[in-house]
């Protein structure tokens, strides 16, 4: 058994099924993150497959019963939607998806990817007063992007998503990258919650723990081993630390370097696994 901790734990799923055990186990649950990934996964949705692919609209509607149950489980929490996205998907198109989708649930934050155009969506998005999470971030220059793009957004309004697990897959200590946005975060105004991502296991779990990070989303099957209490030893001596770097918050987030390649693999991967459910 495990004491509630400060940092809000979601689940990084897109199965209620899923959600619910999480809840029961820890008696409470405080929000979920899903992505066209997690959705292609769903039970019902490989049953719906297997029956003849979907229309876009068909698998629209859905995501959007998924995010519905699981925005009954969580009322007082977040439930992250994520807009279809590809490389030639622009700015414009990923609003219109995420004022829909803004309107399926109380309570969720539209999910754009860390791109020039999923950040001028993502500005344009909290000017309009949409809560939004800018996802596959993968350094701490993105995360700054992300800072200036939304300055004008309230506590709460935004998060920002380092996928730690998918730089330790390549060599790289990608908690570092966390860590390094909550320091440089502590020079603003608070604006923009870390959401630690992509963690593989229960010492990515403690570990962010440990930073102190806002929010973790993280598999049903790894806050369930956590809260059980295993312990598992952090296996990263191996891997390449990330520096930190100062950076000027005020500076306009067109001038941050955007490009990472594992952004455009993240992006490539869940248009793939989205388009894999349609009908051509």
């Amino acid at each position: 058994m495990t004491d509630r901790p400060d940092t809000r734990i979601f689940v990084d799923g897109g199965d209620p099924t899923e959600s619910q055990r999480v809840k029961d186990a820890l008696g409470y649950l405080d929000g979920q993150t899903t992505n066209p990934s997690l959705v292609s996964k769903n039970p019902h949705i490989r049953e719906r497959i297997a029956q003849g692919k979907l229309t876009s609209e068909e698998l629209l509607e859905e995501y959007k019963k998924i995010v519905q149950d699981v925005s009954r489980l969580t009322p007082d929490g977040s439930v992250s939607i994520e807009v279809y996205a590809d490389a030639d998907t622009t700015a414009e198109a990923m609003l219109a998806q995420g004022r829909e989708m803004f309107g399926w649930i109380p309570n969720a934050h539209i999910k754009f990817p860390i791109t020039a155009a999923g950040l001028e969506a993502a500005e344009r998005a909290v000017a309009d007063g949409m809560r939004v999470n800018l996802t596959l971030c993968f350094s701490q220059a993105q995360a700054a992007a992300v800072y200036a793009a939304t300055r004008e957004a309230k506590k709460g309004q935004v998060f920002v998503s380092p996928f730690v697990g998918r730089l330790d897959d390549r060599g790289e200590r990608g908690m570092d990258v966390a860590a390094d946005i909550i320091r440089m975060y502590g020079a603003g105004d608070g604006h923009v919650e870390v959401l630690t991502a992509s963690v593989r296991g229960v010492p990515h779990f403690r570990q962010a723990l440990d930073l102190g990070t806002d929010i973790i989303t993280a598999p049903a099957q790894v806050i369930l081993d956590w809260h059980a209490g295993k312990s598992e030893p952090a296996d990263d001596g191996k891997l390449k630390p990330i520096s930190y770097r100062e950076l000027d918050l005020d500076a306009d987030w067109r001038s941050f370097d955007l490009h990472h390649d594992l952004t455009d693999a993240g992006i490539e991967k869940f248009a793939a696994d989205w388009n894999a459910l349609l009908k051509q």
